[in-house]
């Protein structure tokens, strides 16, 4: 219902406002500066033929205009121009693993890894840090050593640790 109120608004003697526009006086130009405007007056009265010579139109000069024409062309380059083509870096095929992820993974390049791989090594480089070293990890995914340096100082698996009851009468977990 708003909508169709803007519109009745916006509509309404919408030809009697254009005509208004339409017939409003243009605007002059803007006023110049009272120290120019005092020299071109002074100016002007002493050399009244400046203001003819502005004002008249040059017939010799807007023929010549009208003649000029301008065709311009590319120039041909000397070598043939080749469509370059982006090399793709070689593809793996690697699965996900385990049931919640997405099966659509059908192959990642190389250099990178899916969540269930980065997982995976943090976990393994947490259990076993002396049989998966970085380079291990680096050379088995296909990764740079720098990254997978990276990878192993900043994340860590989520860990989980129970707190022991300090008193007996908590309720002992199975």
């Amino acid at each position: 219902m708003g909508a169709r109120m803007t519109r009745a608004f916006r509509n309404f003697n919408v030809e009697k406002r254009a005509e208004q526009e339409i017939s409003k006086r243009k605007p002059s130009m803007a006023p110049k500066h009272p120290s120019t405007r005092s020299l071109l007056q002074e100016h002007l009265s002493q050399y009244p033929e400046i203001e003819e010579e502005v004002s008249r139109k040059d017939n010799k000069l807007l023929s010549l205009l009208r003649d000029v024409y301008v065709n311009s062309k590319d120039p041909v380059p000397s070598l043939p121009v080749k469509a370059i083509e982006p090399q793709q870096q070689p593809k793996e095929f690697r699965l996900p693993i385990g049931d919640q992820f997405d099966k659509n993974i059908k192959d990642i390049p190389k250099g990178k890894i899916t969540v269930v791989e980065a997982l995976t090594l943090l976990n393994n480089h947490k259990l076993s840090p002396e049989t998966w070293t970085a380079e291990k990890i680096a050379q088995e995914y296909h990764l740079e050593l720098e990254d997978v340096n990276s990878l192993l100082k900043y994340f860590v698996t989520f860990e989980v640790k129970i707190v022991p009851p300090e008193d007996r009468k908590a309720i002992q977990s199975k």
